[in-house]
Protein backbone atom coordinates (compact mmCIF):
# COMPACT_ATOMS: atom_id res chain seq x y z
CA UNK A 1 0.00 0.00 0.00
CA UNK A 2 2.42 2.19 0.71
CA UNK A 3 4.67 1.91 -2.06
CA UNK A 4 1.56 2.37 -4.66
CA UNK A 5 0.48 5.78 -2.84
CA UNK A 6 4.17 6.84 -3.05
CA UNK A 7 3.88 6.35 -6.92
CA UNK A 8 0.45 7.99 -7.09
CA UNK A 9 1.78 11.00 -4.89
CA UNK A 10 4.60 11.32 -7.16
CA UNK A 11 2.38 11.50 -10.36
CA UNK A 12 2.55 7.49 -11.11
CA UNK A 13 -0.51 5.71 -12.44
CA UNK A 14 -1.49 2.35 -12.00
CA UNK A 15 -3.82 -0.16 -12.30
CA UNK A 16 -5.92 -1.00 -8.80
CA UNK A 17 -9.08 -3.17 -7.88
CA UNK A 18 -11.55 -0.30 -7.15
CA UNK A 19 -15.34 -1.22 -5.70
CA UNK A 20 -16.48 -1.86 -8.82
CA UNK A 21 -13.94 -2.51 -11.96
CA UNK A 22 -10.29 -2.58 -12.03
CA UNK A 23 -9.27 1.25 -12.60
CA UNK A 24 -6.54 3.12 -14.25
CA UNK A 25 -5.78 6.51 -11.85
CA UNK A 26 -3.67 8.53 -10.84
CA UNK A 27 -4.16 12.00 -8.99
CA UNK A 28 -7.18 13.98 -10.43
CA UNK A 29 -5.07 17.38 -9.39
CA UNK A 30 -1.88 15.76 -11.02
CA UNK A 31 -2.44 17.56 -14.82
CA UNK A 32 0.51 15.44 -16.20
CA UNK A 33 -1.18 12.31 -14.43
CA UNK A 34 -4.53 13.23 -16.24
CA UNK A 35 -2.53 13.26 -19.54
CA UNK A 36 -0.91 10.61 -19.30
CA UNK A 37 -3.83 8.65 -18.28
CA UNK A 38 -6.07 9.62 -21.01
CA UNK A 39 -2.89 8.82 -23.12
CA UNK A 40 -2.58 5.36 -22.35
CA UNK A 41 -6.08 4.67 -22.67
CA UNK A 42 -6.69 6.42 -25.56
CA UNK A 43 -9.34 8.11 -24.40
CA UNK A 44 -11.67 10.57 -26.54
CA UNK A 45 -10.26 14.01 -25.31
CA UNK A 46 -13.86 15.42 -24.93
CA UNK A 47 -14.98 12.54 -22.36
CA UNK A 48 -14.12 13.38 -18.60
CA UNK A 49 -12.99 10.56 -16.27
CA UNK A 50 -14.74 9.75 -13.32
CA UNK A 51 -12.94 10.93 -9.66
CA UNK A 52 -12.53 8.77 -6.79
CA UNK A 53 -12.65 10.57 -2.96
CA UNK A 54 -12.09 10.14 0.26
CA UNK A 55 -14.83 12.25 1.76
CA UNK A 56 -17.50 14.59 0.87
CA UNK A 57 -15.21 17.28 1.51
CA UNK A 58 -13.20 16.62 -0.67
CA UNK A 59 -15.35 18.32 -3.29
CA UNK A 60 -14.17 21.73 -1.78
CA UNK A 61 -11.11 20.59 -3.71
CA UNK A 62 -13.13 21.36 -7.28
CA UNK A 63 -14.69 24.29 -6.02
CA UNK A 64 -17.80 22.39 -6.00
CA UNK A 65 -20.33 23.98 -3.60
CA UNK A 66 -22.75 21.38 -1.77
CA UNK A 67 -25.75 22.63 -0.74
CA UNK A 68 -27.80 21.03 2.24
CA UNK A 69 -30.01 19.46 0.21
CA UNK A 70 -26.60 18.21 -2.20
CA UNK A 71 -25.41 16.61 0.66
CA UNK A 72 -28.15 14.92 1.91
CA UNK A 73 -29.00 13.33 -1.80
CA UNK A 74 -24.62 12.20 -1.71
CA UNK A 75 -25.20 10.58 1.91
CA UNK A 76 -27.89 8.71 0.27
CA UNK A 77 -25.81 7.08 -2.53
CA UNK A 78 -22.25 7.53 -1.08
CA UNK A 79 -19.84 5.56 0.09
CA UNK A 80 -21.23 3.11 -2.26
CA UNK A 81 -21.20 2.17 -6.68
CA UNK A 82 -22.19 5.34 -7.58
CA UNK A 83 -20.69 7.69 -9.44
CA UNK A 84 -22.87 11.64 -9.24
CA UNK A 85 -22.06 14.21 -11.79
CA UNK A 86 -22.22 17.75 -9.74
CA UNK A 87 -21.78 21.09 -11.69
CA UNK A 88 -18.20 22.40 -11.70
CA UNK A 89 -17.66 25.57 -14.30
CA UNK A 90 -14.40 26.17 -12.92
CA UNK A 91 -12.01 26.73 -15.56
CA UNK A 92 -8.52 25.64 -13.89
CA UNK A 93 -10.42 21.86 -14.23
CA UNK A 94 -11.47 22.15 -17.50
CA UNK A 95 -8.65 19.38 -17.77
CA UNK A 96 -11.15 17.56 -15.78
CA UNK A 97 -14.56 18.51 -16.98
CA UNK A 98 -13.27 19.09 -20.43
CA UNK A 99 -15.71 21.54 -21.28
CA UNK A 100 -18.56 19.84 -19.57
CA UNK A 101 -18.86 22.49 -16.79
CA UNK A 102 -19.51 19.37 -14.94
CA UNK A 103 -17.25 15.95 -13.01
CA UNK A 104 -18.63 12.90 -11.57
CA UNK A 105 -17.57 11.60 -8.52
CA UNK A 106 -17.92 8.83 -6.88
CA UNK A 107 -16.98 7.65 -2.91
CA UNK A 108 -15.89 4.28 -3.03
CA UNK A 109 -16.96 1.80 -0.03
CA UNK A 110 -13.78 -0.35 -0.49
CA UNK A 111 -12.05 0.19 2.58
CA UNK A 112 -8.67 -0.76 0.43
CA UNK A 113 -9.40 2.33 -2.13
CA UNK A 114 -10.30 4.48 1.04
CA UNK A 115 -6.67 3.88 2.57
CA UNK A 116 -5.16 5.07 -0.93
CA UNK A 117 -7.23 8.01 -1.16
CA UNK A 118 -6.67 9.19 2.18
CA UNK A 119 -3.17 9.79 1.35
CA UNK A 120 -3.42 10.43 -2.15
CA UNK A 121 -6.21 12.64 -2.22
CA UNK A 122 -8.77 12.52 -5.53
CA UNK A 123 -7.91 9.79 -8.01
CA UNK A 124 -9.07 9.61 -11.57
CA UNK A 125 -10.63 6.34 -11.66
CA UNK A 126 -11.50 5.38 -15.56
CA UNK A 127 -11.75 1.78 -16.48
CA UNK A 128 -8.82 -0.26 -17.06
CA UNK A 129 -9.37 -0.78 -20.49
CA UNK A 130 -8.00 0.73 -24.12
CA UNK A 131 -11.02 3.29 -25.22
CA UNK A 132 -13.51 0.64 -26.99
CA UNK A 133 -12.19 -2.51 -25.67
CA UNK A 134 -14.01 -4.49 -22.76
CA UNK A 135 -13.06 -3.80 -19.43
CA UNK A 136 -10.14 -5.63 -17.78
CA UNK A 137 -11.54 -8.28 -15.23
CA UNK A 138 -7.67 -9.95 -13.87
CA UNK A 139 -4.87 -7.74 -13.66
CA UNK A 140 -3.54 -10.29 -16.48
CA UNK A 141 -6.08 -8.76 -18.45
CA UNK A 142 -4.68 -5.32 -17.42
CA UNK A 143 -0.97 -6.31 -18.40
CA UNK A 144 -2.18 -7.14 -22.06
CA UNK A 145 -3.64 -3.52 -22.74
CA UNK A 146 -1.30 -1.69 -20.76
CA UNK A 147 2.13 -3.67 -20.66
CA UNK A 148 5.12 -1.32 -19.22
CA UNK A 149 3.22 1.64 -20.03
CA UNK A 150 1.83 2.02 -16.56
CA UNK A 151 3.72 2.22 -13.11
CA UNK A 152 2.01 -0.05 -10.88
CA UNK A 153 -0.16 -3.06 -10.56
CA UNK A 154 -2.22 -4.16 -7.73
CA UNK A 155 -4.86 -6.84 -7.57
CA UNK A 156 -7.42 -7.20 -5.83
CA UNK A 157 -11.13 -8.30 -5.85
CA UNK A 158 -13.66 -6.40 -8.08
CA UNK A 159 -17.17 -6.68 -8.87
CA UNK A 160 -17.30 -6.62 -12.24
CA UNK A 161 -20.02 -4.00 -12.47
CA UNK A 162 -20.06 -0.50 -13.81
CA UNK A 163 -21.06 2.34 -11.27
CA UNK A 164 -24.01 3.69 -11.82
CA UNK A 165 -24.16 6.88 -12.76
CA UNK A 166 -26.16 10.09 -11.65
CA UNK A 167 -26.39 13.67 -11.77
CA UNK A 168 -27.83 15.98 -9.49
CA UNK A 169 -29.05 19.34 -10.46
CA UNK A 170 -31.26 21.84 -9.18
CA UNK A 171 -34.42 20.19 -10.64
CA UNK A 172 -33.71 16.82 -9.10
CA UNK A 173 -31.90 13.77 -9.74
CA UNK A 174 -31.65 12.27 -13.61
CA UNK A 175 -29.93 8.51 -14.12
CA UNK A 176 -27.53 8.73 -16.76
CA UNK A 177 -25.85 5.39 -16.40
CA UNK A 178 -28.55 2.37 -14.87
Amino acid sequence: MNKITEMLMHGGIGIIATDTLYGIVGQALNHDAVQRIYAVKQRTPTKPFIILIHDISDLALFNVVVTQTMQESLNTYWPGPVSIILECNDPSFEYLHRDTDSLAFRMPAKPEVQEILKFTGPLVAPSANPEGMPPAHDIAAARNYFGDSVDFYSEGSVNDKASKIIKITGRGIEVIRP
